[in-house]
């Protein structure tokens, strides 16, 4: 009897297709314009959320680029690439903690109107991504890393968007460095849930 392609022992490969391609070309280009624009809004609105997300984003960018160029290898190749990504993502939730502490220490508190129009110009972006990828939310360490990606940054996106408000009504920095902490919780989550994932994956094909 052949084996449903949610049991274990099914390959991914099967999952591979020229649509997913397609999709890690189209998340690639969409997350590297957006880094673009939020690190120079980011600049500009002296917001560490927003500079957060835009490291965010380039880093996302790279996975894409790194998924692109494994997706014809090996589980073993595929996960290897995933640890990597692991890796990066929890470098990126160390980087987002840096900041805030290094913000907190200046006192600077950043422009509220900025940081709402971005958040919400980014929130369709990643939205976008995520709705697309969806399908592809169980597959090997590689596959999951993505999807996770696009999750968290969708959820980074409204929490900048509540920390506009935040800004805004209370002319404060707190919060914009609570959103820049929450995002680098959720980096740090999912980094251990990928790396955990790729180094099961790399063992079982040893």
């Amino acid at each position: 009897m052949a084996k449903d392609c949610c049991d274990s022992g099914c390959s991914t490969n099967q999952l591979i297709t020229p649509r997913y391609r397609k999709i890690l070309w189209i998340a690639l280009i969409i997350n590297l314009a957006m880094f673009v624009v939020e690190i120079v809004s980011g600049w500009n609105a002296n917001s560490v959320s927003l500079l957060a997300d835009a490291i965010d984003f380039f880093g996302d960018a790279m996975n894409y680029g790194i998924s692109l160029a494994v997706l014809s290898m090996s589980l073993m190749w595929r996960a290897r690439a995933a640890l990597f990504k692991g890796f990066t993502m929890g470098a990126f939730g160390i980087f987002v903690l840096a900041s805030a502490v290094w913000s907190y220490m200046n006192g600077q508190v950043p422009e509220p109107y900025t940081m709402g129009a971005i958040g919400l110009l980014a929130l369709i972006a990643n939205v976008s991504v995520a709705v697309m990828l969806y399908a592809y939310r169980e597959g090997d360490a590689n596959m999951r890393s993505v999807w996770l990606c696009s999750r968290n940054d969708a959820i980074g996106n409204v929490a900048v968007m509540i920390a506009a408000l935040g800004v805004f009504g209370s002319g404060s920095a707190w919060p914009d460095l609570l959103v820049a902490a929450i995002m680098a919780s959720l980096g740090l989550s999912a980094a251990v849930q990928v790396i955990k994932k790729a180094m099961s994956e790399i063992l079982t094909n040893k």
